[in-house]
């Protein structure tokens, strides 16, 4: 059997709460810069939830298309507009600038070793404004792409055409952990030798549709100043704040990338997934499927524990997933060295779908400019994270090797494990 291929990150692409670019999510990260504001789309007293994670230089006014901003510096044709979501034109915006960073030629892009995984709900409003046509208007009223634009797979759909991939695409479900698989999967293709480059997309809207069905089960924060909310690991938390966006990640045969003189940012050294069989909605309290995931990780990518240096958590910010993520970690670094841990989704906001993705490309940047993301927010810490060395302020510490963890509702836990490339290699 032939050695398996290593997989390798040659680009990024962001439309996130805290940028739209590399640059600027990076100053976002190391000088703590919440994306998260008060949302317009809350203001009504009738909503208990206030706070958002805002995605700045887009605009959806209305279900149409033509009503549509997004920045200047992208171009689209209305017949690549009238099929996509708001999550698949942040989607498109990203996938150009991973492109770019990647220095991929068309014919690189487009051809059969390329393929694409992605990860999203879908969209809810798109999807509701299309039944409520139909229902209320009848068939004959609804516009011919509202089939495409109703359902999740939306995201694929759409950058497949855009980008006239004919490699293997895939659309992920696996709620909060969603894009974390499509990352874990692409790794497998490339591992495999069944493609030479993946693209890995995260992409969900913003908007009251995405994230407000969340405060029925209480699981929302209501905060309304963005300074303290929200606040994993702190004994406050009440919650967390959505955010939409997207991010991708350019995952490449390192063979491949190295004849092509690419410039690599860091190695995918595995991945683990495992399940809690506990709850459709709660986590498992002890953290049990987190830490089998966490475990599993470690021994694909061959690492010790302690070689690990960086935690990027889920944590979202409430009460009883973070402690379960807490309790997971002391199970796999138990009687040893604990890494640095924070969650980056206290300024982002958690990007359900998008998250996995968008937070292993943070990992991506902080192995590479060598800093340590700050967990923010942080006054009190739960006496649960007591003896963990979370981040609550700016470290000088350069990470070599970190995890990026990822749960979803019905116990799916999905971990990754990156290492920084060094020049020379």
């Amino acid at each position: 059997m032939p050695p398996m291929k290593r997989a390798v990150v040659t680009g990024l692409g962001f439309v996130t709460s805290i940028g739209n670019s590399r640059e600027q999510v990076l100053r976002s990260l190391k000088e703590c810069r919440t994306g998260v504001e008060l949302f317009p789309d809350f203001a009504g007293a009738d909503v208990p939830v206030k706070l958002a994670g805002t995605v700045k230089g887009f605009s959806f006014p209305t279900p149409e298309f033509e009503d549509w901003t997004y920045p200047a510096e992208y171009q689209l044709s209305r017949e690549q507009l009238r099929p996509m979501t708001p999550n698949a034109l942040y989607a498109f915006c990203a996938m150009q600038q991973a492109i770019r960073a990647a220095q991929l030629m068309p014919e690189q892009v487009a051809n059969p070793r390329t393929g694409i995984m992605c990860a999203s709900a879908g969209s809810m409003w798109m999807a509701y404004h299309n039944f409520h046509t139909m229902v209320t208007r009848g068939v004959s009223r609804c516009q011919p792409m509202a089939v495409v634009n109703s359902i999740p797979g939306s995201l694929y759909i759409n950058l497949v055409s855009c980008f006239k991939l004919k490699g293997g695409s895939l659309g992920c479900s696996s709620a909060c952990s969603s894009s974390a698989h499509a990352m874990g999967l692409a790794v497998d293709l490339i591992r495999q030798g069944r493609q030479d480059i993946v693209f890995v997309v995260g992409a969900e809207d913003c908007n009251k549709f995405s994230i407000l069905p969340f405060a029925s089960i209480r699981a929302l924060s209501v905060q309304a100043d963005p300074e303290k909310s929200p606040c994993a690991f702190d004994v406050k938390r009440d919650g967390f704040v959505g955010t939409g966006g997207a991010s991708v990640l350019v995952v490449e045969n390192l063979e491949h990338a190295r004849r092509r003189g690419a410039c690599i940012g860091a190695e995918v050294l595995g991945w683990g997934q495992a399940s809690d069989g506990y709850n459709v909605i709660a986590p498992d309290p002890n953290g049990d499927g987190l830490a089998r995931a966490m475990k599993q990780t470690l021994q694909d990518a061959n690492l010790k524990p302690e070689e690990v240096d960086y935690i990027n958590a889920h944590a979202t910010s409430t009460p009883i997933g973070d402690i379960s993520e807490c309790r997971a970690l002391r199970q796999v670094f138990a009687g040893g060295k604990v890494p640095f841990i924070s969650s980056t989704k206290s300024l982002t906001g958690h990007g359900l779908s998008l998250a996995g993705a968008m937070e292993a490309a943070f990992c991506c940047l902080a192995l590479q400019e060598k800093f340590t993301p700050v967990s923010a927010h942080i006054t009190e810490l739960d006496p649960e994270c007591k003896g963990l060395p979370i981040v609550t302020r700016p470290i000088a510490d350069a990470p070599r090797i970190a995890l990026s963890n990822s749960s979803g509702f019905g116990g799916s836990n999905v971990c990754l494990a990156l290492r920084r490339w060094e020049h020379g290699e």
